[in-house]
C-alpha cells in the first residue's frame, strides 16, 4: 500500500493541473489551476533573480565554473575588468533568458490548440514534475553562456519585450477598473443606495488627488529650475495627455455609446501613466536631474554617496508589486469587457458553462475541467505573455542598466526612459482607441 501511496503521488505530480491542487481549491477551474502553476515558476524565477542580486549573494556567485572568465576579453583586447561587481546583473539576464526560452518553448508548442481533446493540450495543464525539469535545465544551460555579444543583444530584447509588457500591464488596468466600476454600478442599481456611488466617487477622487501630488513631487525632486528641460517637457507632456483623456471619458457621446465608461477608468489610467512616467525620470542618466541615480563602478567598492544596491529604488518596488498583481490577474481574470477579451484573445465565457453546473450538481468540491467544448484562453498568447513578464522582471531588476563599453560602469541609458515615455503615450492611445472606437466604427458590434 505504501508503494501504492508513492505510485498516486508521482501520478499527481505528472499528471493533470486539477490533481495537482484537488485537495486544496474548491472547485477552482482546470484552466485556471494551469495558469497559476505557469505564474508560479515566473515567479520562482524571479525569486531568484532577486536573491542573486544581493550584495552578499552577488560576491559569491564567481565561484559558478567559467561564469566570470571570458568577460576579460572584449573586441579581443585583454582587459582585466574585476567582474564581480557585475555577476548579479549578469545573473539576472542568464535567468531571464532561462525563463524566456521556457515561456517561448511552450508558446511555439501550444500554437493552435483549440480544444482541449488536443493531445498538446494534456501538456499545457499536466507533467508538472517534468516541466520544473525542464525550466532547470534551461536554466543551469543558461549560465554557460558565454560572455561577450550576449548581455549586449539580450539588453535589447529585454528593452522590447518590457515596452510590450507595459502596455498588457495598462490593458489589464483598463479591464480591471473596468470591471470594478461596473460591478459597483450594477450594486448601486440592484439595491437603489447612494453608498456605492459615494464610493466610486471617494475612490475616483483619492486616485486623482494622488496622481496631482505624484505630478507635483515630479517636478519638485526631478527637474531643476535652470536644465532639465527633458524632464520639464515629459512631465508637462503626460499631464495634458491624462488631462485630455479624462475629459474624453465623461463626454456625452461617449458615454451614450459606452454607459458604463467613466472617471473610475480614467484616474486609474492616469495613475499609472504618472507611475511609468517616474519611473522613466528615474532612469535619467544626468546626475543633477535624478535624484535615484546609482553609479556602480567595476571595483565594487562604492562609496557612501553610492550604495551598492542596484533595484531597491522605489520605482523598481513599486514595479516588482504591479508586476506580481498583473500576472496573477493575467492567470484568474475571466473579463466581461469584449473589447479587452479581443486584445487579449481570451474566448468568451461560454466554454465553462456545463462544467460548472456539472461540479455544483454533484456537491464535490472538485477542480473541474471547464474546457470540455473549447479552450478558454489562447494558450500561445498567455505563454507571450508571460514570456514578456520574464523580460520585463528583468530589466526591472537590472535597473535598466548595461555595461558601458569599457566595462568599467553600469550606466543606464537614454533608451530606458524613451522606452517607458513612449509606452505610456502608446498605452493613452490605446485607452482613447477602446473609447472612441465604437463612435468611429458604428456599424461594428462592440458589445
Amino acid at each position: 500500500s505504501a508503494m501504492g501511496m508513492l505510485w498516486l503521488q508521482v501520478s499527481c505530480l505528472c499528471g493533470s493541473a486539477p490533481c495537482l491542487l484537488c485537495g486544496c481549491c474548491p472547485s477552482a477551474k482546470n484552466s485556471t489551476i494551469s495558469r497559476l502553476l505557469f505564474t508560479f515558476f515566473l515567479f520562482l524565477g524571479t525569486l531568484v533573480s532577486v536573491i542573486m542580486i544581493i550584495p552578499g549573494v552577488e560576491k559569491e556567485l564567481h565561484k559558478l565554473p567559467g561564469f566570470c572568465e571570458g568577460s576579460g576579453s572584449v573586441l579581443g583586447v585583454q582587459t582585466h575588468v574585476d567582474c564581480r561587481s557585475f555577476l548579479g546583473h549578469k545573473a539576472v539576464y542568464r535567468m531571464g533568458f532561462a525563463m524566456a526560452a521556457f515561456f517561448f518553448l511552450f508558446a511555439v508548442l501550444m500554437v493552435c490548440v483549440r480544444s482541449s481533446k488536443d493531445p498538446r493540450a494534456a501538456v499545457q495543464n499536466g507533467f508538472w514534475f517534468f516541466k520544473f525539469l525542464v525550466l532547470v535545465g534551461i536554466t543551469v544551460g543558461a549560465f554557460y553562456i558565454p560572455d561577450g555579444a550576449f548581455t549586449s543583444v539580450w539588453f535589447y530584447f529585454g528593452v522590447v519585450g518590457s515596452f510590450l509588457f507595459i502596455l498588457i500591464q495598462l490593458v489589464l488596468l483598463i479591464d480591471f477598473a473596468h470591471s470594478w466600476s461596473q460591478r459597483w454600478l450594477r450594486n448601486a442599481a440592484e439595491s437603489n443606495a447612494k453608498g456605492w456611488y459615494a464610493a466610486l466617487c471617494i475612490v475616483t477622487f483619492i486616485f486623482y488627488a494622488t496622481s496631482i501630488a505624484a505630478i507635483v513631487l515630479l517636478y519638485v525632486y526631478y527637474t531643476k529650475p535652470e536644465g532639465c528641460t527633458e524632464g520639464k517637457v515629459l512631465i508637462s507632456i503626460n499631464l495634458i495627455l491624462c488631462l485630455i483623456v479624462s475629459a474624453v471619458s465623461i463626454l456625452p457621446k461617449i458615454q451614450d455609446a459606452q454607459p458604463h465608461s467613466g472617471l473610475l477608468q480614467a484616474s486609474l489610467i492616469t495613475l499609472y501613466t504618472i507611475y511609468v512616467t517616474w519611473s522613466a525620470l528615474a532612469n535619467v542618466p544626468i546626475q543633477t536631474c535624478n535624484p535615484t541615480l546609482l553609479v556602480r563602478n567595476s571595483t565594487g567598492s562604492a562609496t557612501a554617496s553610492q550604495p551598492l544596491t542596484t533595484w531597491w529604488d522605489a520605482p523598481s518596488i513599486v514595479g516588482l508589486v504591479i508586476f506580481i498583481l498583473c500576472t496573477l490577474f493575467i492567470s484568474v481574470r475571466s473579463s466581461d469587457h469584449p473589447q479587452v477579451n479581443k486584445l487579449m484573445l481570451t474566448e468568451e465565457s461560454g466554454a465553462g458553462g456545463s462544467g460548472e453546473a456539472g461540479a455544483v450538481e454533484s456537491g464535490l468540491h472538485r477542480a473541474y475541467d471547464n474546457e470540455q467544448d473549447g479552450v478558454s484562453y489562447n494558450y500561445t498568447f498567455f505563454h507571450l505573455c508571460l514570456l514578456l513578464a520574464a523580460l520585463y522582471i528583468m530589466m526591472t531588476l537590472t535597473n535598466w542598466y548595461r555595461p558601458d563599453e569599457s566595462l568599467q560602469v553600469l550606466t543606464s541609458p537614454w533608451t530606458a526612459v524613451w522606452v517607458k515615455i513612449c509606452s505610456s503615450w502608446a498605452g493613452l492611445l490605446l485607452y482613447l482607441w477602446t473609447l472612441v472606437a465604437p463612435l468611429v466604427l458604428p456599424d461594428r458590434d462592440f458589445s
